[in-house]
């Protein structure tokens, strides 16, 4: 592309925070640069609107957009970074530089693609939407100049940013004239039905007609409408059925050509009701049979949490724990990708939608079942079901005694294998369920395994549990890492002084690897303890890679590994792991904490917030959300929202001291030092009958401005190797002791012990 050298008063408005390298690209409506960010050290594209947009849009409107495009944090949207006006009025933005091309540009050279590239590029723009969507954003613009294609990769940009109406309809995208704000938005080629009569209750299903659009142009080489003007288009599209894309393009599979027939409908009711569901709906064989139902990449499944049918009480955890085995069980075949349990069980107790199912977490098929116990009698009820139709495929019911629900977890992963044809371990399905063959010491287990996913004052509950099946069973090493998982987060959450209890969680950790290093569990709670006790940065990366290997839907295993990276600074990595992390189990609420805490780490404040208040919008009392969403709240000045998640944090948490102390440095920042030093004398008065983490102490005397004592609390939190003290030193509160003596000697303690 032609180099063209940037433009004066764009570069003096943009003072030294941008120096503009060179054009790279060039539209009707907007210039783009490539740009060095002097913060940040990078590369980044900027986008410098012509006069005629920025009158459309508005100064006001465009802020608007922008920080709610900001807000996305997904793997194929394209974000914005930062934006701003020039001396002249002309609006920019910037958006992160990446190697590529528009898929307009591969179009132009390169008419018609293979029908697996534009499958897949159509699939990854739809999970952007998927995505998009969820969060309430419609992006309105959806055309091959608007999706950057980067090595195998598809990135959707300018949401919300540019939308030009056309004078013509062809050649697309090659003239643009705006219309009055508020009417019709949009690039008529690609424009749906009730877009283009600018219907004012557009949702999701206008940007699913746009991208069938693009998928029948990369297919066919042509628009599946033509016409001379924007307005004979336009009215071709509300009167006729789109043509088949076969008669252009034979080698099209029939059950492609149908998916684009329903999302090119022109009542959005006719259509799919979602971006997953379109994805889906292209991965469908001729027969219209969903794919996965063979060998093949694409096999997905999600466990559901077997419904309790039992008469007695208490019986929640069986079927709980049944449910979870399976889902371990079918982990450990080659081939098969299954949703992680923490977002399998956000259905729990639902009346279940598959669709719903299928598209929040991206998976072909769903295992549901149920579970009753009667005496000594147990039945077990499961099916395997296709998301998009509904079909069964199979299903089973077992009656057997209770002691056997062991073999029954095995006999059901090995027909959901067979069903699904997949590779196996030779010509035999071995045992699939690493357990104990004690029943009382599995259900014990289980009892301590369900305490411990509620957290909160489960964590303590769950620990007799385990080691009563330990006395049980010595050699039951899922125990062994239930308890050790158990005492790494009663250290985490500083419940206990961790010198208390680091030594059995170690010991409990090393126990379950020595008794069965197949299990991610074993290595995952070796990886905790490194991380949280030992502070070991390259022992529990090891362990963290080592679990994902073994089950790569053990979802604890994806959330523990970017804080690893945030411990040594590398927060490019930390918040790549993270949304690697929600992309394995995007219902989980650990998952999007951490996406928060790792965005809070690299100051991407307004990104961090959005992913803290999606983990609240599923569980407003998720404590860990909670927290963090005060900080990062207090650290964007906005005090109200800060000290409303904090009191609630402090409420549902019986006044955890973690949660005192973020509310009294709120509380500073918000002007109401009494208050803050009130919560302080609380904190102090409790430290002498009760274990109150030194590190919650030394961050509030350091929002008060008492340095001496704040550094003294800070080595003890060091000394004492509290968890959250290797975090904490990357608090802003501590950005004024940067390279200070007396704190660089207290950092300087901080790794493996010696």
């Amino acid at each position: 592309m032609k180099s063209t050298k940037p433009g004066g008063d764009l570069q003096a408005s943009l003072g030294t925070a941008y120096r503009l390298e060179r054009e790279i690209g060039r539209g009707s409506m907007a210039r783009v640069f490539l740009a060095h960010d002097a913060k940040h050290d990078r590369l980044v594209a900027l986008k410098l609107l012509n006069a005629e947009l920025t009158a459309s849009l508005g100064a006001e409107r465009f802020r608007r957009e922008t920080a709610l495009v900001a807000r996305l944090q997904h793997p194929h949207v394209l974000t914005v970074l930062d934006s701003g006006e020039t001396r002249a009025g002309q609006l920019w933005f910037t958006m992160p530089y990446v190697e590529g091309e528009s898929l307009r540009d591969r179009l132009i050279r390169e008419p018609q693609l293979p029908v697996s590239e534009a499958l897949r590029i159509t699939r990854e723009v739809a999970d952007a939407l998927e995505y998009a969507h969820a969060h309430g954003v419609v992006h309105r613009d959806v055309k091959p100049a608007n999706i950057l294609v980067s090595g195998e990769h598809a990135l959707l940009m300018d949401f919300g940013i540019a939308r030009p109406m056309q004078r013509s309809a062809g050649p697309p995208e090659t003239t643009d004239s705006l219309t009055a704000t508020g009417l019709v938005v949009g690039t008529p080629a690609y424009l749906s039905p009730e877009q283009a009569n600018a219907d004012p209750s557009l949702d999701g299903r206008t940007d699913i007609y746009s991208l069938a659009t693009v998928l029948y142009e990369m297919l066919a080489g042509e628009l599946p409408f033509m016409g001379r003007t924007a307005q004979a288009l336009i009215a071709k599209r509300l009167s006729t059925l789109p043509p088949s894309v076969r008669v252009v393009r034979p080698s099209v599979p029939g059950s492609i050509d149908l998916a684009l027939r329903k999302a090119l409908a022109p009542a959005p009711a006719d259509r799919y009701r979602s971006a997953a569901a379109f994805a889906h709906a292209l991965a469908l064989d001729e027969r219209g049979r969903a794919t996965p139902v063979g060998v093949g990449p694409d096999l997905s499944i999600a466990v559901l949490p077997f419904v309790d049918l039992s008469a007695g009480p208490d019986n929640e955890y069986f079927s709980d724990g049944v449910s979870e085995e399976i889902l371990n069980a079918l982990a450990r075949l080659p081939g098969l990708r299954v949703a992680a349990r923490t977002s399998s069980f956000a259905f729990k107790g639902q009346s279940v939608d598959l669709n719903e199912v299928g598209a929040k977490l991206r998976v072909a098929l769903v295992l549901e079942g149920s579970v009753r116990r009667s005496g000594s009698r147990l039945r077990i009820s499961a099916q395997l079901i296709t998301v998009e139709d509904g079909f069964h495929l199979w299903s089973d019911r077992y009656d057997r005694e209770d002691t056997d629900v062991f073999a029954v977890q095995d006999e059901i992963a090995g027909a959901i294998a067979r069903v699904l044809k997949v590779k196996l371990f030779g010509d035999s399905l071995p045992s699939l369920v690493a357990v104990t063959r004690d029943l009382q010491a599995y259900e014990l287990y289980l009892k301590g395994r369900y305490l411990w996913n509620q957290r909160g004052i489960g964590l303590a509950k769950s620990v007799p549990f385990f080691q009563r099946a330990l006395e049980r069973d010595p050699a039951f090493a899922l125990a062994h890492a239930g308890l050790a998982d158990a005492c790494n987060l009663i250290a985490f959450y500083g419940l206990v002084p961790p010198r208390a209890i680091s030594e059995r969680a170690r010991a409990a950790a090393n126990r379950a690897l020595a008794l069965d290093d197949t299990l991610a569990e074993a290595h995952c709670a070796v990886g905790c303890n490194a991380l949280f006790l030992d502070w070991d940065w390259d022992v529990a990366d090891r362990a963290f890679d080592r679990a994902i290997a073994l089950n790569p839907s053990y979802a604890p295993a994806y959330y523990y590994r970017p804080t690893v990276a945030g411990c040594r600074q590398q927060w490019d990595e930390a918040v790549d792991r993270a949304r690697l992390a929600v992309e394995r189990d995007p219902l989980g609420l650990q998952a999007l904490a951490v996406l928060g805490w790792q965005l809070m780490g690299r100051h991407q404040l307004d990104a961090a917030a959005a992913a803290l208040e999606q983990a609240l919008e599923l569980n407003a009392d998720f404590l860990l959300a909670n927290g963090l969403l005060g900080r990062v709240e207090t650290a964007r000045g906005n005090s109200k929202r800060a000290l409303e998640v904090l009191e609630h944090a402090v409420t549902i948490s019986n006044r955890n001291p973690a949660a005192v102390g973020s509310l009294a440095e709120a509380l500073i920042d918000a002007g109401r030092e009494r208050e803050s030093r009130a919560l302080l004398g609380e904190l102090e008065q409790r430290s002498t009958t009760e274990y109150v983490a030194s590190i919650y102490l030394s961050t509030i005397y350091a929002a008060l401005g008492e340095d001496r004592t704040a550094l003294s609390h800070f080595a003890r939190a060091v000394d004492g190797r509290e968890p959250y003290a290797v975090i904490a030193q990357h608090d802003p509160r501590w950005n004024r002791f940067q390279n200070t003596e007396p704190f660089t000697e207290i950092i300087q303690r901080i790794g493996p012990a010696r």
